[in-house]
């Protein structure tokens, strides 16, 4: 096969180099995943911003060469580093950054997590794929007291539900083509959907970009509290569930941009006053970003941004709160 030569401007066409693609294009994980996988959504989308997805768990050891150093652009995280995690709610400080409730919409954090010993679902089958989704949801199903709940089939949701929960922010969507050329949009809805409890401050997705998307949100600015009912919901599941997980590199995810931490907290907010430069060139100093109201590739709808950590890896999960907690006094200053 003839050196694929990556276009635009993202991570994998910076780092996949000749030498590269000689070093890696007969390597094999223990699940098949071959280089091939790895490059395809960034060979198909130029304009893709980093261009590459793990197939499982080892991809990130045998395809070191190419991870490594997108990992080192990207998080500035290098070989030699080591990603430490704290989820205990005792050690964050992050008060609400708007008790009065005039600019925060709602507050959103999500971690996403990958089981231990199946592949990642770029190459994950149709048979994996539904014992994962059994295993998650005799998981969720033993959740008492508030994280209780029920899981809804993506198969057996109507249409209007669907687009109900999509238009609301509880439930994800096909379609993103970044995905799709990765292969994890195969055999949709199958053996997809979402968990939530009855208030829907806790859901989890099942089967998306990763296995698990485990969220905790609620309207208003209380970081604390959002934060302290997810890591009550972690610290549930992973007494029933083993998740891949690395030494050097934390929880292991389908995108090297989500690894360590694995975390974005999130919150929707209105910035009058402000031009969407000023936004975000405030969050830039803080180590966050902007995106539109329905997050990645959208605009902000009704003046209302969603302002996340960008910093997932080689900061522990309390400090990218308190990032986010520090940002966002800072743009609310700004309004003032």
């Amino acid at each position: 096969m003839d050196f694929p030569r990556p276009q635009g401007g993202s991570l994998l066409a910076r780092h996949l180099t000749p030498e590269v693609w000689r070093r890696l294009k007969d390597r094999e994980t223990r699940y098949g995943v071959r280089l091939e996988h790895v490059i395809a959504s960034g060979l198909a989308n130029p304009d893709s911003a980093v261009g590459v997805y793990a197939g499982d768990a080892e991809s990130y050891e045998l395809f070191a060469p190419l991870f490594d150093p997108i990992i080192a652009d990207y998080h500035g995280f290098g070989p030699d580093k080591r990603h430490q995690s704290d989820l205990d709610p005792a050690h964050l400080d992050a008060p609400n950054p708007d008790p009065e409730g005039r600019y925060v919409v709602s507050t959103r954090i999500r971690v996403a997590r990958n089981l231990c010993c199946f592949p990642f679902g770029s190459v994950l089958s149709r048979r994996e794929r539904r014992i994962v989704e059994a295993t998650v949801v005799r998981a969720l199903e033993g959740l008492s007291g508030e994280l209780a709940g029920r899981y809804h089939p993506l198969y057996e949701m109507d249409p209007a539900t669907k687009a109900r929960l999509v238009a609301d922010h509880f439930l994800f969507k096909e379609g993103d083509r970044f995905l799709e050329a990765a292969g994890l949009n195969r055999d949709w809805p199958d053996a997809r959907g979402l968990f939530h409890n009855e208030d829907k401050t806790f859901l989890v997705w099942v089967n998306e970009e990763d296995q698990l998307r485990i969220i905790s949100m609620q309207p208003g600015a209380d970081l604390q509290a959002v934060f302290a009912r997810l890591a009550r919901a972690l610290g549930v599941l992973e007494r029933r569930l083993t998740f891949a997980r690395s030494q050097r590199l934390g929880y292991l995810t389908s995108c090297p941009t989500n690894l360590g931490t694995a975390m974005r907290a999130s919150v929707h907010v209105r910035l009058p006053g402000l031009t969407e430069e000023e936004i975000k060139t405030i969050a830039r100093a803080h180590g966050l970003q902007v995106r539109g109201t329905h997050g990645e590739h959208t605009r902000a709808e009704g003046g209302v941004y969603d302002v996340s950590n960008r910093r997932r890896l080689g900061l522990a999960e309390v400090e990218a709160v308190r990032e986010l907690a520090a940002g966002v006094r800072a743009l609310l200053k700004a309004v003032d």
